[in-house]
């Protein structure tokens, strides 16, 4: 295959990834807002952060407000928009290698976003947001039903798993940046601030499931990054990271890479964490996916130091 082929369709399941769980993002934290009290100090600047989106909102849309941003910006940055259209034009370059229902979906996709999503800071987020994670859901089911196991099935799994490992984190980051962000009498919307992470994540039911008492931000974290069975925990994708980056050549560094981060998720203490300690272990996840970004990047999808 093509290193150009291959980074298409990485890159297409990565914005794909990208843009359903921002909309989660943006649909859960919208909830949040009309939860907890108007004087707790918390507004759309928090997920601004999370998304390391903070410095280039003030600096290319003063004028426009977080949400709007968040939603619908064309700057050089993961909105919404820019995600699906991102998605859709790689999937548009890559039609040949793809289930042409999923490039039709795809499509449709985008159309929708470009016509509704302009209007969704002006009405309640999560009807767009919603369909656009049915419609994305819809995609990845028509890939997972109708692509041969060859290398390209593989490139978009190992975006889909990078992508989703490395939300996860974030969304676990909006729970402890939220209890960090705003005032002392938010500790008390704690359960109501996990719960939103895991009714954003589809997490809801199958934590339940696990863990039978109320909600605790630690039980919470355990199973959004180490539980085995669950799809969207860290340890899960990383796991399906690994089985991936095997059926391709020259895997080494990657499964190298992929083995160094279940060795270091295995060992995460978490019994009495506080948010302070949630926030940086996001951010060093976020680090070390990074860093295995950088090398399938280098090892498959760079032509220049392709051997």
């Amino acid at each position: 295959m093509l290193s150009r082929v291959a980074d298409r369709i990485y890159w297409m399941s990565r914005y794909l990834e990208r843009a359903e769980n921002t909309a989660r993002l943006l649909s859960v934290y919208n909830e949040l807002l009309l939860d907890l009290p108007t004087d707790a100090g918390i507004d759309w600047n928090v997920p601004l952060e999370i998304l390391g989106l903070g410095d280039a909102y003030r600096s290319e849309a003063p004028d426009e407000t977080a949400l709007e941003y968040l939603l619908g910006g064309t700057g050089n940055h993961p909105s919404l928009l820019m995600s699906v259209r991102l998605a859709r034009e790689n999937a548009r370059t890559t039609r040949d290698v793809l289930p042409s229902e999923a490039w039709q979906a795809m499509n449709e996709m985008h159309l929708f976003v470009e016509r509704n999503l302009a209007a969704a800071s002006r009405k309640p987020v999560t009807g767009v947001t919603g369909e656009i994670i049915r419609r994305s859901h819809e995609i990845t089911g028509i890939i997972e039903g109708g692509m041969s196991r060859g290398p390209a099935y593989y490139f978009v799994r190992l975006g889909r798993l990078s992508e989703r490992a490395d939300m996860t984190s974030r969304m676990i980051d909006v729970a402890a940046a939220t209890m960090l962000t705003g005032r002392e009498e938010i500790r008390h919307y704690a359960s109501t601030i996990w719960r939103g992470v895991l009714r954003a994540m589809t997490a809801y039911q199958m934590y339940r499931q696990h863990v039978r008492r109320r909600i605790l931000g630690e039980d919470v974290v355990a199973f959004l990054l180490l539980n085995h069975d669950f799809p969207r925990s860290v340890t899960h994708c990383v796991m399906q990271l690994d089985y991936a980056a095997a059926h391709l050549p020259r895997s080494g560094a990657a499964r190298n890479k992929i083995a160094r981060l279940r060795y270091e998720l295995a060992g995460v203490q978490l019994e009495g964490i506080n948010h302070e300690r949630v926030h940086r272990l996001a951010d060093e996840l976020q680090v070390e996916l990074a860093e295995l970004n950088e090398i399938v990047f280098d090892t498959w999808l760079n032509p220049v130091r392709i051997p």
